[in-house]
């Protein structure tokens, strides 16, 4: 499905986000955008999705309330949630999509989200991971 791969790194260009790193036959892109806290956002085309990705932080030492307050977010987002790793180490953005009818604007909203989360939760999550 190299046409949807092809069609999401034109999306890419149109929205002015680097690509920092491209893997052909994974269908994988690592976009960067500091102003809008994109950092190593990955961007995946697993038919039938697209799976976006961006590691945030290390979980907390000492969590504390954390977890309640990470499911209280979620509910605020727009696209996409915070979600743990496998191995419950690290709070992860990801959203995913689907392919077969993704249009410009549909992706852009779901970076956009993630920017907007973390300019909204930002401190609080500093906050957090000097815990």
């Amino acid at each position: 499905m190299k046409e949807h791969f092809e069609r999401v790194k034109g999306y890419l260009y149109e929205l002015n986000l680097p690509i920092i790193h491209e893997d052909q036959e994974e269908e994988l892109v690592i976009v960067e955008d500091e102003e809008k806290g994109l950092k190593n956002l990955i961007i995946d085309c697993e038919y039938p999705i697209l799976v976006i990705e961006q590691v945030i932080m290390d979980v907390p030492k000492n969590p504390g309330d954390f977890f309640k307050r990470l499911l209280q977010i979620n509910r605020t987002l727009i696209h996409g949630a915070f979600v743990l790793d496998e191995e419950a180490k690290k709070v992860i953005f990801r959203d995913t999509l689907q392919l077969e009818h993704l249009d410009k604007n549909e992706l852009e909203g779901s970076i956009n989200a993630l920017s907007l989360a973390l300019v909204e939760n930002g401190e609080e999550f500093l906050k957090y991971s000097k815990m």
